[in-house]
């Protein structure tokens, strides 16, 4: 028991790793692509501090990803905090803003950055050049035509608006659609061929039989964590980095997940 709780409460919260994920690209513009995923870091919550925002942005670049999302959860709710310290919104920027790829990086707002001030937070990241795509869409060049990149505002804190982000492409174009939150997903029209998105931790702790304990989704283990095929529409949940309540994790390591597009 005490080997058990010392990898739930410090050796496995404590950690960081790259996963990679083959995924099916869906659309010309996304194959062969290296996209890295940042979710839920929670700077200022226990084991993320100033070093380890280093450490991601360090391994999210050695990965060399063609695009990088962000997908929300900058900061930790101050209300929904146990432990750690808080760090500004500005000094976590500074930090990722050393992120680099090719093809750019792009945020989305999460609904903790939504408690704690969702404007403050997006300017901070405009300032540093990082473009935050909130209900809007952005068109990048790649190599195998142009891709139609979307961010859609938080479902869970009543952001979300699709229409409005998908406002102006072709009903019968197809886009890549990042937001925070999965349970916009089931809304999406099929315009989204991939969506990218976070908040889940992927329940923060995972056990033999029992899976996924809490997983804040009206979901529950639908889209808990990982890959997810519906009818012509993919998803994919991060299960972050940091953590939110309580600093836990077991059985759901915090990763940099790297989705490789074929």
């Amino acid at each position: 028991m005490a080997g058990l709780l010392l990898d739930a409460f410090w050796l496995e919260p404590s950690s960081l790793q790259v996963t990679h994920y083959n995924l099916p690209g869906n659309l010309d513009a996304m194959k062969g692509l290296r996209i890295a995923v940042i979710s839920d870091l929670h700077a200022g919550s226990t084991f993320i501090d100033e070093a380890k925002m280093d450490r991601v942005v360090s391994l999210t670049n050695q990965a060399k990803p063609d695009l990088i999302l962000l997908t929300g959860d900058y900061v930790v709710s101050i209300h929904r905090k146990f432990g750690g310290s808080p760090i500004p919104i500005e000094t976590i920027v500074a930090h990722l803003r050393l992120l680099h790829a090719n093809l750019g990086v792009y945020a989305v707002i999460g609904n903790h950055d939504r408690w704690e001030n969702a404007d403050r937070i997006a300017a901070a990241f405009r300032s540093a050049g990082i473009p935050v795509l909130e209900n809007s869409h952005v068109i990048i060049a790649t190599g195998r035509g142009p891709l139609y990149l979307v961010g859609i505002g938080d479902h869970y804190t009543h952001a979300s608006e699709p229409r409005v982000a998908l406002s102006g492409i072709s009903s019968s174009a197809k886009a890549l659609c990042f937001t925070h939150s999965p349970d916009v997903f089931p809304e999406l029209p099929s315009q989204c061929a991939l969506t990218v998105t976070g908040h889940t931790h992927g329940g923060q702790v995972w056990l033999p039989l029992l899976g996924r304990l809490v997983v804040p989704s009206r979901y529950g283990q639908r889209y808990a964590a990982g890959y997810v095929r519906e009818g012509d529409k993919s998803l994919f949940v991060s299960t972050g980095i940091g953590t939110s309540i309580f600093p836990i994790r077991l059985g759901v390591p915090p990763e940099i997940s790297l989705l490789n597009l074929h």
